[in-house]
């Protein structure tokens, strides 16, 4: 995931530098990137993930939060919808009805074990549980959910789930051992001065 106000500058400089921060994690083989820029307009959005998607290698995917018309316009890899977007099963008719990108990554934000079943029957590829730690990011989403939620989240449906908040590379095991398919973060990455090893690191952990 990123987060361009993060960067600091002027709203030129931090694309840039937000450009330049997804290019780099790409090539470090992150697989995939969530483009989050609630702010910008529907036309400096396409702008920002039509270079992102150019810049990125064929192995890694941009998706876009919220802006499924985003995602269409500019071939994105994918879009991920919250708790406020338009309703996953709306976004998949509409991709379906109109015969658009048969592999565009549909993913929803959850909180609980209704939502991630809801979201699966609604045709989403994946689902965000979290926060799984605590971290000041996903506060505003309540206390953490813990491993013991995670693993009956990862029982009970069947698309993969992605765990968010707090993720470390020390915790990170824990989290693939209950079943999550993968790991969600910002700071862990948008902090790191190496970013490639990281990743690394993440690939190479016992699960």
């Amino acid at each position: 995931m990123t987060d361009r106000k993060a960067l600091g500058g002027s709203t030129a400089e931090q694309f840039r530098a937000l450009l330049d921060k997804i290019e780099k994690v790409a090539l470090a083989g992150v697989d995939w990137i969530q483009i989050r820029e609630k702010d910008l307009s529907g036309r400096e959005l396409a702008a920002l993930v039509s270079e992102a998607v150019r810049r990125v290698p064929d192995s890694s995917r941009v998706l876009v939060n919220d802006r499924l018309d985003v995602t269409l316009a500019v071939g994105a890899g994918g879009v991920h919808l919250g708790e406020h977007s338009i309703p996953a099963e709306e976004a998949k008719r509409f991709v379906q009805e109109k015969n658009l990108a048969d592999d565009l990554l549909l993913g929803v934000s959850t909180h609980s074990l209704e939502a991630a079943r809801a979201a699966e029957e609604a045709g989403a590829n994946y689902v965000i549980f979290g926060p799984v730690f605590a971290t000041p990011s996903k506060a505003a989403f309540g206390p953490p959910q813990g491993m013991e939620r995670l693993g009956k989240m990862c029982a009970s449906v069947s698309i993969p789930v992605i765990a968010i908040g707090g993720i470390t590379v020390q915790n990170a095991p824990e989290c693939m051992m209950v079943g999550a398919s993968g790991i969600a973060a910002i700071r862990m990455f948008q902090d790191a001065p190496d970013i490639a090893a990281v990743v690394r690191e993440l690939r190479e952990l016992p699960v």
